[in-house]
């Protein structure tokens, strides 16, 4: 059966009150065109998981600007003045996750594990309302697993049967999330055959992804 969907069909799996996972730093790497599908669906309440939240109005900011998320892990909003006035409004709710601790807890979302030990953001706000561990007598934050019921993938290349290749950068969150969430979209600039990409150039797997759109 074909993974290919349009930009629209895409959108209409993000339902209201889901969460969503989304690759890309500062929208480069980022499923773009979907995100734009999904602002004008008008969907809300929704949970987002990401490094940050680009800039104001564009790639995921899209759905800042419009109001449609309650709440966001990420690592950092200093680029998007929205994300700002609402957190500081109060009508949007933030989990500052240091970058390291969030790509690891979606690690583990993905793998199954019940979270990973660290000691960055202990005697800090980030420890607040978290366990902690002792490990041979040092002390860790236990960090819980992230999980999502969509995923937003930004491929570089992918072939129809969803294996992807991110160029550069675009790699970050990408890999991680696409182990780590109920349904896998991937967004790709480029769409090969299967057996056009060397399967050890193979980032994400195919088994992961439910739907591609070009």
């Amino acid at each position: 059966m074909s993974k290919l969907i349009t930009i629209e069909e895409a959108a209409s799996y993000v339902k209201d009150g889901m969460t969503i996972m989304y690759g890309g730093f500062l929208g480069c790497g980022s499923a773009v065109k979907v995100i734009e599908a999904i602002a004008k669906r008008g969907v809300k309440d929704l949970t987002l998981i990401g490094n940050d939240t680009a800039y104001p109005n564009k790639a995921i900011g899209m759905l800042i600007a419009n109001k449609q998320v309650k709440k966001l892990y990420a690592s950092h909003i200093g680029t998007n003045a929205d994300t700002i006035q609402q957190f500081n409004e109060k009508t949007l709710d933030i989990e500052f996750c240091p970058q390291g601790t969030l790509a690891e807890r979606i690690r583990c979302g993905g793998a199954g594990l019940g979270g990973v030990l660290t000691k960055t953001g202990l005697g800090t706000i980030v420890e607040e309302g978290k366990q902690k561990v002792m490990v041979d007598g040092e002390e860790y934050l236990l960090e819980k697993p992230l999980h999502a019921d969509v995923a937003l993938i930004g491929a570089s290349i992918c072939d129809t049967m969803g294996n992807c290749i991110y160029k550069g950068t675009t790699q970050n969150f990408n890999p991680m999330m696409a182990a780590a969430a109920d349904i896998v979209i991937v967004e790709t600039k480029e769409l090969v055959e299967v057996g056009q990409i060397p399967m050890e150039s193979v980032h994400t797997p195919g088994i992961y992804v439910n739907y591609i759109v070009k």
